[in-house]
């Protein structure tokens, strides 16, 4: 593989680039806040911008390692603020597999817009960076998480049980997969 970090990528309706500090009050309103958001993630809602700004202080300073892949999903019609994001949360780097994980504020769903994100970060990780398999899971209680990942090509592998941990506790979880030379 070939790691090369966080590049700036554009689709017709995005701009998925490095999160920067001043990214924090954007973050912070658009999803951070957003209980519907984090339900079926592994971080909290945010409390304050602060909590926002701690965090992106940490997501900065990781672009330094160029095997860091976390991009701000940004809108073009949005004054290119950031809506979401989309990252490789598990990187094994051996069997040359890329875990993703994404969200997205509450007022972009069902707009096809996470698919497109998903789909641009796939294409990257697989044609520029050289991995051999993408993968992601959700909890069961969140489908349309998968739906967007059938959208994108992977398939569904089956599911994990009691597997899984985020804001509702222990869960299970379906995982999806797509090994480079299946696209």
């Amino acid at each position: 593989m070939h790691h090369i970090g966080t590049k700036t990528i554009a689709t017709e309706r995005l701009i998925l680039r490095q999160f920067t500090i001043e990214d924090s009050q954007a973050m912070y309103t658009n999803w951070a806040t957003d209980d519907k958001v984090t339900a079926y993630l592994t971080w909290p809602t945010h409390t304050s911008e602060e909590v926002t700004k701690s965090l992106l202080n940490d997501w900065v300073d990781s672009y330094k390692k160029p095997d860091t892949y976390h991009w701000a999903i940004t809108l073009k019609s949005f004054n290119n603020q950031p809506i979401g994001s989309i990252t490789v949360v598990e990187l094994r780097e051996k069997a040359k597999v890329a875990q993703l994980g994404y969200c997205i504020g509450s007022k972009w769903w069902h707009q096809g817009l996470t698919s497109e994100a998903l789909n641009a970060v796939k294409d990257f990780l697989f044609d520029e960076v050289g991995f051999n398999r993408i993968e992601a899971k959700h909890d069961i209680n969140n489908p349309n998480s998968g739906k967007v990942m059938l959208k994108c090509g992977l398939k569904y592998e089956g599911t994990l049980k009691q597997a899984y941990w985020n804001n509702h506790g222990i869960c299970d979880c379906s995982i999806y997969g797509l090994v480079n030379q299946d696209r």
